[in-house]
């Protein structure tokens, strides 16, 4: 495995109990940049055999890992924390160099992911149980619970976010107790990798985390193991419902991390230049490309025509280019297919809708000469989008942000917010606190924010509600998720 810094990043290989393999069943492909279309490394992909090699040594590691003193598994997720700050240029670059994410953007993901390993690491010398207080219509004793781990967890990564998924599913299952054999995602495996020798540098035993990229037959084989005892999946609907067939068969519990069509809601007594600051920084990070980014906003008509004018400013001055740039904030999409499917979808569209800004691939010739073809697109505004048309109802997971049509009522807002099949997030912008009671138990989201991000701190439950998913991600919520209780009863 080669970590180099330059635009040649080696090949990444699966690692199986500790050791980095040099052949696989599948064999291996070229990683492209996104930011140039050129390869810049390659990938040795896993399939169902080494998926169950791994497997078996992560059930051989679970005894010994689980019944480790908890403070000792403290330590050595805080060193993994501390291993992760030091190395968080390299992080970045790496991120940077896979997905073409803004390298300032890679740097505050792999600031936060330490971050979900420090949080953890303080839960593993905390996790308790329950004395059941006695009842008098059952025999007398002690009545407890205990909080165990499960074995082997299953943990399927998504492309866009790597280095976050990697806090936020791995350091709560370790802190717990469990094994963890991860699939990576074959279009970013290189961040993952280093992190993977990071976790061994700070003293992880060897067979308790395995990272294997891989495709749809690895990740297949991954959730059908009867050895895996429970999967956490980041990604889409299609391949959720996918993996809730293959676990059936075991019956093996899912958590769920899915889509989004998060939505900024502006009243009009809201302060309307934070709410199109805000709104306009969240829908163009990672270039759209993420779950929970503000992609709609719904405007009151009273002030719809200044946030339209002032959204268009702000969207155009987003700078797009190479992602190495530190004034950058929108790097390329993630590949060519991506790059076809978000202006396919950007045409479909402007057919019923006003286009503000963007609509289109980026021009070459204002991009430097080295990202002359890679899948850049600028930074789109829509106005007067059908909240039931195609960018109103799906993801576009890209660059563009939908402005619905105006609304006039709390109620049409709050229908409004509610109209899409997901549940992840949504965010008010008013001033009166009266609106925010009333309106947040409407709302059928898994995450509220009131005028503004919150930045998701790792003690705050991530997870949606309908087609976004079901489970949560941080805080206790998120590391119950990786335990099962016992109960014990010993008769007097």
């Amino acid at each position: 495995m080669t970590t180099s810094l330059s635009h040649d990043l080696g090949t990444a290989s699966p690692l199986v109990d500790g050791t980095w393999l040099d052949s696989t069943s599948v064999g291996q492909q070229d990683h492209i940049n996104p930011a140039t279309a050129r390869p810049n490394g390659a990938v040795l992909l896993a399939g169902p055999p080494e998926i169950d090699t791994a497997v078996a040594a992560a059930r051989q590691a679970f005894p010994e890992w689980r019944a480790m003193s908890p403070d000792r598994r403290r330590r050595i997720l805080q060193r993994v924390e501390e291993l992760m700050l030091e190395r968080v240029p390299e992080l970045a670059r790496l991120n940077t160099l896979e997905l073409g994410v803004p390298i300032r953007t890679s740097a505050a993901l792999a600031y936060l992911s330490a971050g979900w390993f420090g949080y953890y690491a303080g839960w593993a010398d905390k996790l308790e149980g329950a004395t059941i207080p006695p009842s008098p219509r059952v025999t007398e004793g002690l009545d407890y619970t205990v909080p165990e781990p499960y074995g082997v967890i299953g943990v399927i990564l998504t492309w866009n976010g790597p280095i976050v998924s990697v806090g936020m599913k791995i350091a709560p299952a370790l802190a717990a107790g469990n094994c963890v054999v991860v699939k990576a995602p074959d279009l970013a495996p290189f961040t993952v990798a280093r992190f993977a020798e990071i976790a061994l540098e700070a003293g992880l035993p060897p067979g308790v985390l395995h990272i294997l990229p891989g495709g749809p037959e690895a990740g297949d084989r991954l959730v059908r193991h009867p050895d895996v005892a429970k999967i956490s999946f980041t990604g889409g609907i299609p391949t959720a419902r996918k993996i809730l067939d293959a676990a059936r068969h075991t019956l093996k519990p899912v958590l769920l991390e899915l889509g989004g069509k998060t939505a900024s809601i502006v009243f009009a007594d809201a302060d309307l230049d934070e709410a199109v600051a805000e709104t306009v920084r969240s829908c163009f990070q990672l270039s759209g490309q993420g779950c929970n980014l503000s992609t709609r906003m719904l405007v009151h008509r009273d002030v719809y025509d200044r946030v339209v004018a002032a959204t268009g400013e702000a969207a155009t001055a987003l700078r797009v280019g190479d992602p190495f740039d530190q004034t950058t904030a929108l790097g390329p999409v993630v590949g060519k297919a991506a790059h076809e499917r978000i202006l396919g979808m950007i045409e479909r569209a402007a057919q019923d809708s006003r286009v503000i800004v963007g609509g289109h691939a980026t021009d070459r010739s204002t991009l430097p000469s080295d990202n002359r073809d890679g899948y850049f697109i600028d930074p789109t505004v829509l106005a007067d989008v059908d909240p039931f048309s195609e960018v109103g109802q799906h993801e576009v997971f890209g660059p563009v942000l939908s402005l619905m049509i105006p609304f006039e009522s709390e109620d049409a807002a709050v229908e409004l917010a509610n109209s899409t099949p997901y549940g992840l997030g949504t965010t008010l912008y008013t001033h009166d606190v009266s609106r925010v009671q009333r309106v947040v138990p409407q709302l059928q989201s898994g995450t509220v924010l009131v005028n503004g991000a919150s930045g998701q701190p790792p003690g705050a439950p991530f997870g949606g509600y309908k087609q976004s998913g079901y489970g949560r991600e941080g805080g206790k919520e998120g590391l119950y998720e990786f335990l099962q209780t016992k109960n014990v009863f010993i008769r007097a």
